[in-house]
C-alpha cells in the first residue's frame, strides 16, 4: 500500500509540473501586452519599460519560467538585487532562511503566486482566499442536489422501469447532459429571476454576500445560490440519474436478490436493504470526479449569475489580461483536481487492496 500511495503522489507531483510548464507559456503567449494593460492610454516609453523591468517582462520567457517555478517552489533561492523584483521576498512575505550568502539565500516557504497586475498590487493568494469559498459553497451545494435528486430519480426510475415515468426520467436526464451550462444559466437567469421574479422573489444576479444600500454593513443573501446551484447541477443530476438507474438495475437481477425475494421480502424492502448499497458504487465514482471538475466548470456559471467566486475572478482577470490571477487560480483549480483524484484512488486501494497490490 505504501508504494502503491508514493506511485500515486508521484504522478500527481509530474502532472502538476506539468499543468504549470502549459499554464505559464499558454498565457504568455496569448494577444496583448499586460504592461500595457497596467499603465492604460497615458503610458510612456519611459514608463512601460520601468513596468516590464519591474515584472521581468523584459527577460527572456525561458528565465522568466524558471523565476515562475523558483516562486512557487517551497524551497527556493531568492537574489540579493535590490532591483529584481521577479524574486520571491522572504523579508517582505516571511519564509525560513536555512542559508544566507554573498549572492543570495535559499528559504523555505509557501508557494508564492505573486501579486495582482490589476489590484494594487494585491497578493493573488489573498484574491483567491476571498473568492474560492464561494466557489466552494456552489460546488457542495450543486453536488449535493445532484446526489439527493439523482439518487431519487434513478430509483424511481427503476421502480416503475419500462413505464411512461421511466421514458420521461430518461428523456429529462437526456436533455441535461446535452444542454451546455451557459446555456442553462442564461435561460434560468431571464425566466425565473425576470419573467417569475414576482412568485419567486429570486434576482437575476447576485453574489452570497451582498450590500444593503439602504443599511449598515453587509449580509447574506442566500436565496441567490439557488439558480447558480441548480444550473450547475443539471448536468450531475443527469448523469447520477442515469448511473443510479442502470446500476441499481443490474443489482436487482443478482442471484442474492433472487435469494432475498424467495424468503419473501417484498421488493422495496430488497431494494432498499440489499440494492441500494451495491448499487451506489458507480455514484460515489462519479461524484468525486464532478465535484472536482466543477470547480472549473463553474466560471461560465459564475459569471453571468454575477457570483463573486473564483471562476468569475478568472473572467475578470482574461479582460484586463492579469495574468498572475489567471495562472493561480488555474493552478489552484488544477492542484484541487489532482488531490481530489489521488484520495479517490487512495481510498479504492484502502477498499480493494487488490486494486494497490494489483501491478
Amino acid at each position: 500500500m505504501l508504494r502503491y500511495t508514493i506511485k500515486k503522489l508521484g504522478y500527481g507531483v509530474l502532472t502538476l509540473f506539468g499543468v504549470v510548464t502549459v499554464i505559464f507559456y499558454l498565457f504568455h503567449f496569448l494577444p496583448g501586452d499586460p504592461a500595457r494593460m497596467m499603465l492604460g492610454q497615458n503610458e510612456s516609453a519611459e514608463q512601460l519599460a520601468a513596468v516590464k523591468k519591474k515584472y521581468g517582462f523584459d527577460r527572456p520567457l525561458g528565465q522568466q519560467y524558471l523565476f515562475y517555478l523558483n516562486d512557487l517552489s517551497p524551497i527556493s533561492w531568492h537574489s540579493n538585487k535590490e532591483d529584481d523584483y521577479t524574486f520571491y521576498k522572504p523579508d517582505q512575505y516571511g519564509g525560513i532562511v536555512f542559508y544566507r550568502g554573498d549572492r543570495g539565500l535559499l528559504a523555505f516557504k509557501a508557494p508564492y503566486l505573486r501579486d495582482s497586475f490589476q489590484k494594487s498590487g494585491k497578493k493573488v493568494s489573498e484574491v483567491i482566499q476571498e473568492t474560492l469559498p464561494n466557489t466552494a459553497i456552489l460546488a457542495v451545494s450543486s453536488i449535493s442536489l445532484a446526489v439527493l435528486l439523482g439518487v431519487l430519480l434513478g430509483v424511481i426510475s427503476v421502480w416503475f422501469k419500462d413505464g411512461w415515468l421511466d421514458r420521461l426520467i430518461q428523456l429529462v436526464s437526456t436533455i441535461g447532459m446535452s444542454v451546455p451550462s451557459f446555456f442553462s444559466a442564461i435561460l434560468f437567469a431571464w425566466f425565473f429571476g425576470y419573467v417569475l421574479h414576482q412568485y419567486t422573489h429570486l434576482n437575476m444576479t447576485g453574489s452570497l454576500i451582498e450590500v444593503d444600500d439602504y443599511g449598515e454593513g453587509t449580509y447574506l443573501a442566500w436565496k441567490n445560490l439557488i439558480l447558480p446551484a441548480v444550473v450547475l447541477g443539471i448536468r450531475p443530476i443527469a448523469v447520477v440519474t442515469q448511473l443510479m438507474r442502470n446500476s441499481l438495475w443490474e443489482q436487482m437481477q443478482q442471484d442474492y436478490i433472487r435469494t432475498a425475494r424467495a424468503k419473501g421480502l417484498s421488493d422495496w424492502a430488497i431494494m432498499w436493504r440489499h440494492a441500494m448499497k451495491n448499487a451506489l458504487n458507480p455514484v460515489v465514482t462519479a461524484v468525486s470526479g464532478w465535484f472536482a471538475s466543477m470547480l472549473a466548470g463553474a466560471v461560465f456559471v459564475e459569471y453571468i449569475f454575477g457570483w463573486n467566486g473564483l471562476g468569475k475572478e478568472i473572467v475578470d482577470a482574461l479582460n484586463t489580461l492579469d495574468l498572475p490571477i489567471i495562472m493561480g487560480a488555474v493552478l489552484v483549480i488544477a492542484t484541487m483536481f489532482i488531490v481530489i483524484n489521488i484520495v479517490v484512488d487512495l481510498i479504492y486501494g484502502w477498499l480493494d487492496p487488490r486494486i494497490a497490490y494489483g501491478d
